[in-house]
Order: C-alpha cells, then structure tokens, then sequence
C-alpha cells in the first residue's frame, strides 16, 4: 500500500511517501480503506518524537489518528462492522506504527462507527480526534441547560466543534476567544467572539461580569489562569493541553479516548444539522509535509485534512 512514513523523528521533511505491505487485520479489528485522513496538532508531535514515552513507537511510523473511508474486511470477532461499510474512526492504537496517513489502516473495533451520511470525506475525516475532544470535555464538565461555557481558541479544529456542542447540549451562552479576523466566524457558530492575548480576563468579564460556568482549555499556561479566575466551580475547568497546571488548579485534564459511542452521538449530531465540520484546506497524500507546516504554524479555521 501507499503511505506516508517516517524511519525516524524529526522535522516535516522526513514525511515521505512510501510502499509499505499491507498492514494486519487483528480478531477485533476493522480493516480501512481511506479516503481522507485529519490532520490534528498531535500529528507532528509525534513525527518530532514529543510522546516517545507516552507511547511506543515501531519504524517505519504511519502519522495520524482520524480516518474516512470504507471498511475492507473485518477480523473474525468483529460483529458490528462489515466490507463495504462507510466509517470513520479516532484510529489511536497503544503504540505508534500503522497510522491514517495510508491508504489502509488497522482500526480496532471500538475506535470507529458509521459515516455521518451528510458529511463528505473530507468532513468525516476531520471529526473523529477534534470532535472526541470537545465532546468528552464537555461530558467531563457536565456542561448542559443554562451554562455559560467559555472555549479557549474557538475557530480552530477543536474549539469550533465545542462551541457547536456546548449548544447541542444546552448552554445558554458560549463565550469563544479568536483572533479578530475569526470573530465572524465564531458568531456564526452561535458564540461571543472575545479576543485573546493580554487583558483577557477583563474583556471576558466586561461580557460575563458573573463569570462563567464551565471552560475549555485548549493551549495551557495563561488560559488556564484566566479560565480559573472567572469559574465560579474550578472543577468544571478542563485542559487538553496542561495536566500539572490544571490538576493543580483543581480542574481535569483529558486525553482523549476512542470510543464508538461517543463518536455515534458525533456522527448523528451531522446528520441532524446540528454540527458542521469547518474544513479550512484539503492536500493529496503526497503533500502530507505541508499539511502538517500549516496545523504546526496554529491559526487554522477548522481542520486541514488530506484526501487519497
């Protein structure tokens, strides 16, 4: 198969495209051709060897965890998928080898659910991570009816969704920090759009003088103190970015999980027209480098995804 390799860490010139076999097909794993694969922060991350510690890693290393495509075939224990199914799958393995950025990847049973319908590839590719974020964070907050939710960096992949979500699951209010060209942007999503960077907290407060209720951070470090001064609970603070500061600001810090039925709740928000998946650009496969350039340099809208 083709794919997208690296024999060892390093800067996004090492990406190359390479013929590799086939990968193997476990008892309980879902065989995928596909069609586009999402290209998320963590992504170079570990192409630079970032969580090295964290996880195992196996050369030559596919990148990627957010796949769409078609189901190829199917080992032997599997009973809810079969060949021909659409998919899409958070395809994070406990050790790092056979990744998205191919054109099949081994995907265990509990990583993937059905294709949202109304999405397109490149949609459905940029889902599963991004959308698996915001959603488990909200779940972790208890974010529901009447909340004031404040999303750290909502236009980008992450945050765009989680303005989106924190509406489906009820919140009266989302306070969204971007920068001033993405203001439109995030209004659109159903958001307050407040600029970042230095005197946050007052801009946040002239606008929720009460503070609010529930915040997602998404960078660490100054985010985290300010979402800490306006919470009127600590615990509903949750970071993606920053467990020690978090923790010790008695907020959670997520990683996140696959799991079919959060992805299923995701994909069927799609189909109702409540969640819409921003794709900012699409590259082939064979320009997986600057794909990677663009998410490192932050400051994307939406997701930047590579279509095969």
């Amino acid at each position: 198969m083709k794919a997208i390799a690296i024999d060892a860490y390093g800067p996004a010139d090492r990406l190359a495209v390479r013929e590799l076999p086939d990968p193997p097909v476990g008892p309980d794993t879902v065989l995928v051709r596909v069609r586009a694969a999402g290209v998320n922060p963590v992504d170079w991350k570990v192409r630079e060897g970032h969580l090295d510690k964290a996880i195992p890693a196996h050369f030559p290393l596919v990148p990627g965890w957010d796949a769409a495509g078609v189901v190829a075939a199917v080992g032997p224990a599997v009973a809810g998928f079969a060949a021909g199914d659409e998919v899409i799958g958070y395809v994070r393995r406990d050790d790092l080898q056979h990744g998205t950025y191919a054109e099949l990847v081994p995907a265990p049973e509990r990583a993937v659910t059905d294709k949202p319908a109304r999405a397109s590839w490149a949609e459905a590719a940029g889902l599963p991570l991004a959308g698996l974020a915001a959603y488990q964070a909200l779940q972790l907050t208890r974010t529901g009816a009447g909340d004031t939710v404040l999303v750290h960096g909502a236009a980008g992949g992450v945050g765009h969704l989680a303005v989106q979500l924190a509406r489906a699951l009820g919140a009266s209010r989302v306070i969204g920090t971007a920068g001033e060209a993405n203001h439109d942007f995030v209004r659109s999503l159903g958001a307050e759009p407040v600029s970042y960077g230095d005197g946050l907290l007052d801009r946040v407060r002239a606008v929720a003088p009460d503070g609010v209720d529930v915040a997602l951070d998404l960078f660490g470090g100054a985010a985290l103190d300010v979402s800490a001064e306006l919470l009127t609970r600590p615990a509903r603070l949750v970071s993606t970015a920053d467990p020690e500061h978090v923790t010790r600001l008695g907020g959670s810090y997520l990683f996140v999980r696959p799991s079919t039925a959060d992805l299923s709740v995701l994909a069927g928000l799609v189909d109702a027209g409540r969640l819409t998946v921003h794709v900012a650009r699409t590259f082939p496969l064979d320009q997986a480098a600057e794909a990677q350039r663009l998410v490192e340099q932050g400051h994307v809208r939406g997701k930047v995804v590579l279509e095969l």
